[in-house]
């Protein structure tokens, strides 16, 4: 039988061995946790930095163009079908052509832009197609910046109107449209275009553009429509310069040599070293049968650009 000490020792003892316990269980609890947060932190950052689908999402929206181009080429090497991998390679590899200073390394870009992009058509999902063909026009008018030939121009047409006919549409299709249209000599065509891009934004640059058209096309009135709402507004001295040597030739055209002689006057006041205002004075001192002044504007022309045509044409002819 206990007396009340030898059971008051006994709690005692019981609880002399329950504290440690507590204490180890507390801690134990506490390094399983501290385990788990770090063991989840890491699987977190290897899953994030692993190249991977969602990596290049996470690179494209953060606008790590070089990122994508990397990750992608990691991705590639092991699937290089995955029509996703190819679409965010081709996108990346445009935006870092067109933001590169090295010709040779933009070349390169652009070429391996439109290499995945067109490889990914292949497997494209139908709503993913309008926007791949948009973004294929795009490279191949910026291939043709590059180069400065314009070999593409049939290109960028073909996948710009192939973006439209799938539903796909931006702001900057029409002008793009304009430009190559006329590069491929279909001025209609490119008429057409930049005037559906002056619906969308207009500017002076346009209006030049589509005076240029119909200006090739014969036209003559309505290509000085525009030009007179250039030069009458433009604050761009290059483009007001550009407008008025172009609405001075339609006055040669025209037998107008009064208007175009004040033209190419005001334009020399401004750049004295005009190979076109040089030449068009020559024309109009040719047509008072000023021969000497002639061929000392057309020599003037020539000491500017020494490749200019038709003052090679009027002096060795």
């Amino acid at each position: 039988m206990f007396v009340e000490g030898d059971q008051n020792r006994v709690i005692e003892k019981k609880k002399g061995k329950l504290i440690p316990i507590l204490l180890i269980s507390f801690l134990s609890l506490v390094v399983l946790s501290v385990i788990i947060i770090l063991l989840s932190r890491f699987i977190s950052y290897k899953v994030k930095n692993s190249p991977s689908i969602t990596k290049l999402e996470n690179q494209w929206k953060e606008g790590d163009y070089l990122g994508v181009f990397e990750t992608s080429s990691i991705l590639i090497e092991k699937n290089f079908l995955k029509n996703t991998i190819l679409t965010y390679r081709g996108y990346a590899a445009y935006r870092l052509a067109c933001s590169e200073i090295d010709p040779t390394l933009s070349q390169k870009y652009i070429d391996e832009a439109i290499r995945s992009l067109r490889i990914a058509l292949m497997d494209a999902k139908p709503n993913t197609l309008g926007q791949i063909y948009y973004q294929l026009g795009r490279a191949y008018f910026y291939k043709n910046t590059v180069s400065s030939y314009y070999y593409y121009s049939d290109l960028v047409v073909k996948y710009l109107e192939l973006a439209r006919s799938h539903g796909y549409y931006a702001d900057d299709i029409p002008e793009l449209l304009g430009i190559s249209y006329g590069y491929l000599g279909k001025s209609y065509d490119s008429i057409k275009s930049f005037s559906e891009a002056l619906n969308v934004r207009e500017s002076d640059s346009l209006l030049l553009m589509i005076a240029e058209q119909y200006y090739k096309e014969g036209q003559y009135p309505a290509a000085k429509q525009y030009l007179f709402q250039v030069t009458s507004r433009a604050n761009d001295d290059n483009l007001l310069l550009k407008s008025q040597t172009l609405l001075a030739k339609i006055y040669i055209e025209e037998d107008d040599f009064d208007s175009a002689g004040e033209l190419y006057k005001a334009i020399l006041e401004k750049d004295e070293n005009s190979p076109d205002a040089h030449f068009g004075m020559g024309l109009i001192y040719e047509k008072n049968n000023d021969m000497v002044k002639a061929r000392a504007e057309w020599r003037k022309t020539l000491k500017i650009d020494g490749s200019y045509e038709p003052a090679l044409k009027k002096m060795y002819r």
